[in-house]
């Protein structure tokens, strides 16, 4: 069961999983995935977005300081990484 399989696998050091709740809070970027890639040479940074059209390269600054800003909300909404485990760990649980 792929619940279960997150749990093991988040248990990694190089593994963080967090979870947004379903109490209703919103978060950005609904419908669409968004993969950020960074290192020490953030000029090197690069965004890939799925999109309507297809995959989408963004390596502007202006616009990965956006799409930054969006994963930074998003990790505000979410649970910690223990308090996303135990939910996905109840859920497996309960199905």
């Amino acid at each position: 069961m792929q619940v279960r399989h997150l749990v093991e696998t988040s248990n990694q050091p190089h593994v963080i999983l967090r979870v947004i709740p379903f109490d209703g809070t919103s978060f950005p970027t609904a419908g669409h995935g968004l993969d950020y890639a960074h290192g020490p040479v953030s000029a090197l940074d690069t965004a890939q977005l799925d999109t309507s059209h297809g995959s989408e390269l963004v390596y502007a600054v202006g616009k990965l300081e956006t799409y930054r800003l969006v994963l930074d909300r998003m990790e505000q909404a979410t649970l910690k990484p223990a308090a996303s485990r135990e939910l996905i760990h109840r859920i497996a649980k309960d199905t």
